[in-house]
C-alpha cells in the first residue's frame, strides 16, 4: 500500500519554477483562481465568494499535506517565488492501488507558455518516482481543449468519456478521464 510521507513538504522546482507548499499569504492568489470566470468556465465549481473561502481552503489543503491524504503546491516563478501563479495537486489518491488525481489551475496570463506542460511533468516525476504512484489521471470538462492538450503532450491518454455524469448550475455534464502510467 502507498504511504506518503509530505514531512518536510517536499519543493520542487524547474529552470523557471519553484513548486511550493501554499501558505495563508498566498490567499488573495487563491481567492483569484478560485473565483476568476475565466479560469472557472470549465471547471464546474461554483466561484469562491470572499477572502475568508480561500483561507479555509488554504487550511483544508494543510491539513491533508499534514494527514498524508493528498498534496497542492502554489506554482510561482523561481525569481519571485512568493508570488502563486497557480496550483497543482495530487488527490484523491487510493493508496491500496497506487494511483492518484491529478489537479491544476493556472492564471490565465500565463496560458500557452509551457508553464503547465513543465509543472504537470515535475509533479509526474514526483508522484512516480518518490511516492511510488503507479498511475495518475485527470477528470477534465470535454470541451476543455488546452487542458486535454497539456494532457496528451505530458504522457496521458483519454481512457473514458462519461455523458452527463455531472450536475451543475442545472444542467448535466460530462467528464472525460485521462490516466498515464508510470
Amino acid at each position: 500500500m502507498l504511504q506518503p510521507n509530505f514531512n518536510p513538504f517536499p519543493e520542487l522546482s524547474t529552470e523557471r519554477l519553484l513548486l511550493r507548499r501554499i501558505v495563508m499569504e498566498d490567499a488573495p492568489e487563491i481567492f483569484f483562481l478560485r473565483s476568476d470566470q475565466t479560469i472557472l468556465q470549465f471547471l464546474s465549481k461554483e466561484p469562491a465568494a470572499n477572502i475568508k473561502e480561500a483561507e479555509d481552503f488554504i487550511t483544508r489543503i494543510n491539513n491533508n499535506i499534514d494527514n498524508n491524504d493528498a498534496i497542492m503546491w502554489a506554482i510561482a516563478f523561481r525569481e519571485n517565488s512568493s508570488k502563486a501563479i497557480g496550483s497543482i495537486c495530487l488527490w484523491q489518491m487510493l493508496k491500496e492501488h497506487h494511483r492518484a488525481e491529478l489537479g491544476y489551475v493556472l492564471s490565465p496570463e500565463y496560458w500557452r507558455k509551457g508553464i503547465m506542460k513543465e509543472t504537470i511533468l515535475k509533479t509526474l516525476g514526483y508522484g512516480f518516482s518518490t511516492l511510488g504512484l503507479h498511475s495518475v489521471e485527470a477528470r477534465i470538462n470535454p470541451h476543455n481543449i488546452a487542458s486535454a492538450s497539456v494532457l496528451e503532450s505530458t504522457g496521458f491518454v483519454r481512457e473514458a468519456y462519461f455523458k452527463e455524469d455531472f450536475f451543475h448550475r442545472g444542467k448535466f455534464e460530462d467528464t472525460a478521464v485521462y490516466s498515464r502510467l508510470q
